[in-house]
């Protein structure tokens, strides 16, 4: 089968076409045809949690149609519509361990599938069980234009919280604005905790996502209301360090966690999934949440996918096409 995989070499990342065999499931495993898998910009950094070291098979979501079950998977057969997170989506044939897939809904087009699993199930994480964000909290979102941050934009106004996002780009928050963005700030800069603030009344934010990295993360502290949550899931900026206003913390009761798929247990990822159907799936299906595209690419153009993304011009999801 045909496949791209990620190549680390003097700290730079490039995909290197491959031709592999098909992959023959283990049990509790579902081998998936792909047609359509989606990028995450984590697995694309080099040294980054996700990118799992000199070189693997690329792609960590996709949806397509199942091919193929190992010994013990009875919630799904081939035939059925699938997407989930994957090992291997840059490929014409995926392994999804069952308790890491879900039906897809019939309203979703692939390549709309395919811009869920990973993305979604981030920011499901940041706003539910570990942000407990409740009906009218505010949330903020430094970077809000990424996958994530979007994600997190349509999961609230779900939730019924209002949003304030950042983006250096006028031009980008003008489009968050159209799903749901309540008040947008155009900055790059750490400068914006006043006015969240005062977007707020006053309150600040019960809940930031930081998508940008550590050049915000002491202006996010800055920005929380009292017992405020922050969550750490990105690092574009290339910052992995902050100081830590530790009196702040502690006087005001702050919550601050990271939400990173790299190092979970299958536990924890099948308990995280679980969450997700129960909770946030319906929302799909019934027309409430639809995921943003910004760009779909064919197979042969993943490569130059890579280069879009880190291009930083998009709003929301790059996906690649596998298959028709």
């Amino acid at each position: 089968m045909k496949s791209w995989w990620i190549v680390t070499e003097h700290g730079t990342i490039r995909l290197e076409f491959r031709e592999v065999p098909v992959p023959q499931p283990k049990a509790g495993e579902i081998v998936l045809k792909v047609h359509a898998t989606a990028l995450n910009r984590g697995e694309l950094i080099p040294g980054g949690v996700v990118h799992g070291g000199p070189e693997k098979l690329g792609g960590t979501e996709a949806a397509g149609v199942v091919h193929a079950v190992g010994e013990s998977v009875t919630a799904f057969k081939p035939g059925d519509r699938v997407m989930g997170r994957a090992r291997g989506g840059f490929a014409e044939y995926a392994t999804l361990d069952a308790h890491q897939a879900m039906s897809m809904p019939q309203r979703l087009s692939w390549e709309q599938g395919a811009a869920i699993p990973a993305t979604f199930l981030a920011a499901y994480e940041m706003l539910f069980p570990y942000g407990k964000l409740k009906r009218g909290e505010w949330l903020l979102v430094t970077g809000a234009s990424s996958g994530v941050g979007v994600a997190s934009i349509q999961a609230a106004k779900v939730i019924g919280a209002s949003v304030i996002g950042t983006s250096g780009s006028v031009a980008k928050l003008e489009k968050l604005k159209a799903i749901g963005l309540d008040f947008a700030i155009a900055t790059r800069a750490a400068d914006f905790a006043a006015r969240v603030k005062e977007a707020s009344g006053g309150r600040g934010a019960d809940l930031i996502v930081n998508c940008v990295g550590g050049s915000v993360f002491a202006e996010c502290v800055r920005a929380l209301a009292r017992r405020g949550r922050l969550a750490v899931v990105g690092y574009v900026d290339g910052t992995l360090k902050a100081e830590l206003d530790l009196e702040a913390v502690h006087a005001n009761r702050f919550e601050i966690f990271g939400v990173s798929n790299a190092r979970l247990i299958p536990k924890e990822r099948a308990e995280a999934m679980r969450g997700f159907v129960r909770d946030l799936l319906p929302a799909f299906a019934e027309g409430r949440i639809t995921p943003v595209i910004d760009r779909v690419f064919s197979f042969d153009e993943l490569p130059q996918a890579k280069d879009y993304m880190e291009s930083n011009a998009q709003v929301g999801k790059i996906v690649v096409r596998v298959a028709c």
